[in-house]
């Protein structure tokens, strides 16, 4: 009797524990959400109660027709598919270059292999922001890239994003040399062991380099800005939409058009990460144990 008596105690308890645990999970979640919360409700709000009551959360009349304007300002329908195709460019391309230079740095042997590493390394502490802005569409243009959203492209994929570099290789860390030995006892060079054993366990790394390298391509507002000035019709979406502030003409920024752009565009991001969810953590925490 007594034991039960106390197994009931416990079980109160951890339910009383996790209940509290739940309640400061919602409330960190809300503070973390509350731009998106913010700009999706601010979307269905007047220009005009925007400007005078940015600060009330809830919209005192809910205004519609907000999607419509700016879908039609914007041109949603050309300017989604310049994004798109920008993005999954960037996307397929910066998997390929990531995982085999990731690959190569791990597996490969060959002289200076750890001075080079510290180099990239040593890079993710530098932040020159837009200062790299002129001499990358220098070199565009000398490859007569200059004015197109391929320039971007060629240079988020090359470019290499240094954190996806190193999360690869402690990835790949954790993947057996044995299965290396093997594929060399089966005839396999260098690179066919990465097309057809390394590349193919990848999975959940890929899925994580996808969201994150989508989510950079598809947010980038710059880059994309100065590259398609002389043709306005090559103009990514987020560019797009940054514009709907200027529509509402006599020097008043339209923050209704602006929120209710911004709405829809944050729709392909979430479908990209509900699609890529599954694989997403195991990818980023793979190589913490071994790595």
């Amino acid at each position: 009797m007594a034991t039960a008596v106390k197994v009931t105690g416990v079980k109160r308890k951890k339910q009383a524990g996790n209940f509290w645990l739940y309640v400061f999970l919602i409330i960190v979640s809300l503070i973390v959400l509350f731009p998106v919360e913010y700009i999706i409700l601010g979307s269905f709000k007047t220009n005009m109660e925007l400007r005078g009551y940015g600060n009330h959360l809830i919209p005192t009349v809910w205004v519609l027709d907000n999607y419509k304007e700016a879908w039609e300002k914007a041109h949603f329908e050309k300017y989604t598919w310049n994004s798109l195709y920008m993005s999954a460019a960037i996307v397929i391309g910066s998997i390929f270059t990531t995982t085999m230079t990731g690959y190569t740095f791990e597996r490969g042997k060959f002289k200076g292999k750890k001075i080079l590493w510290s180099f990239i390394v040593s890079s993710m502490f530098v932040s020159l922001g837009s200062l790299t802005l002129y001499p990358l569409l220098m070199i565009a243009k000398v490859f007569g890239l200059n004015t197109s959203l391929w320039g971007v492209i060629v240079i988020r994929v090359f470019g290499l994003n240094v954190t996806h570099l190193y999360i690869t290789r402690s990835y790949i860390r954790t993947i057996s040399t044995e299965i290396d030995d093997a594929a060399k006892i089966d005839g396999c060079s260098f690179f066919g062991i990465y097309r057809r054993v390394i590349f193919p366990l990848l999975k959940p790394l890929i899925s994580t380099i996808a969201i994150l390298e989508f989510r950079a391509a598809w947010n980038d507002y710059l880059l994309p800005l100065v590259f398609t000035l002389s043709d306005k019709n090559r103009q990514p979406l987020i560019v797009a939409v940054i514009k709907l502030k200027s529509t509402a003409g006599e020097g008043a920024a339209a923050w209704n058009l602006m929120l209710a752009g911004s709405s829809i565009a944050l729709i392909p991001m979430i479908i990209v990460y509900l699609i890529f969810n599954r694989y997403f953590i195991s990818g980023l925490t793979a190589g913490a144990v071994k790595g």
